[in-house]
């Protein structure tokens, strides 16, 4: 069965980095088998409906500003696969959850930044999925649940995010790690690795720090996505954590 994966895509420049998390990421496919297709749920396609992307080819989206100019440069034209596509929404009606179908939409930076690293060639179909910031943590979760059968379809399914994700907290300076964020980031390892879904759906209320760390539910949500598709094993395992500018984590998970 093909895991799942949780990946932080940090700033939109991470795929101009070279550090401890990008050298994991350029790796990752040397490690891993390689899929027959890829289902990316990203932070920063949000959608009041589940929406399922169906292009041929996916466009890329330069959705910041003020970065370097080679960014802007730079495509991701990953082929489509509408029989996934139409997979993904049959999948979702059995589930009882509402979606259609976005043939028009290209990749945005917390897809297109993350795969490039992975699998520079484009050579992978993908299908981009939305998320909707406005579900319950446990609506979430049974999304990704819907998915899981796909794992045992050579589907590599990732969600795309940030545990912690504050940019008015950032420090620029970039000393050391604020206690803050690791103290919320080692409560979520702690109830992810036990498969806690009651207290992870209740982070906001029970987790040290979450206001600070969880100021907005959009980069989160993707790695409750991810851990749903992970259901029917419930094992979690932490590749990698790091962080920039004292508190933006760059985390890998793993939902086997």
């Amino acid at each position: 069965m093909m895991p799942s994966y949780f990946f932080a895509h940090g700033a939109p420049s991470l795929v101009l980095e070279n550090n401890e998390y990008t050298d994991l990421l350029k790796k990752f496919a040397a490690s891993a088998p390689k899929p027959k297709a890829i289902v990316l749920f990203s932070a920063h396609y949000e959608q009041s409906t589940q929406s399922i992307g169906a292009a041929d080819k996916y466009g890329t989206i330069y959705d910041f500003g003020g970065f370097q100019d080679e960014l802007y440069q730079m495509t991701y034209p990953a082929p489509g696969n509408r029989a996934l596509s139409n997979q993904v929404a049959d999948l979702f009606a059995k589930h009882g959850i509402d979606s259609v179908l976005d043939e028009e939409r290209g990749l945005d930076h917390g897809a297109w930044a993350v795969l490039k690293l992975i699998y520079p060639d484009a050579d992978i179909p993908v299908v981009a999925l939305s998320v909707n910031r406005y579900l319950t943590n446990e609506q979430q979760y049974r999304i990704g649940q819907a998915l899981g059968e796909l794992r045992e379809q050579d589907v590599l399914i990732i969600g795309s995010g940030g545990t912690v994700h504050n940019l008015r907290r950032l420090n620029w300076r970039g000393e050391g790690i604020d206690e803050w964020a690791a103290s919320f980031d080692n409560w979520l390892q702690e109830k992810l690795e036990a498969w806690d879904t009651e207290a992870l759906f209740r982070y906001g209320e029970e987790a040290p720090y979450a206001a600070e760390a969880v100021p907005t539910n959009e980069h989160f949500i993707p790695l409750l996505l991810a851990m749903g598709t992970g259901d029917k094993n419930r094992q979690a395992e932490l590749l990698h954590r790091s962080y920039q500018y004292g508190n933006l984590s760059l985390s890998c998970w793993k939902f086997n």
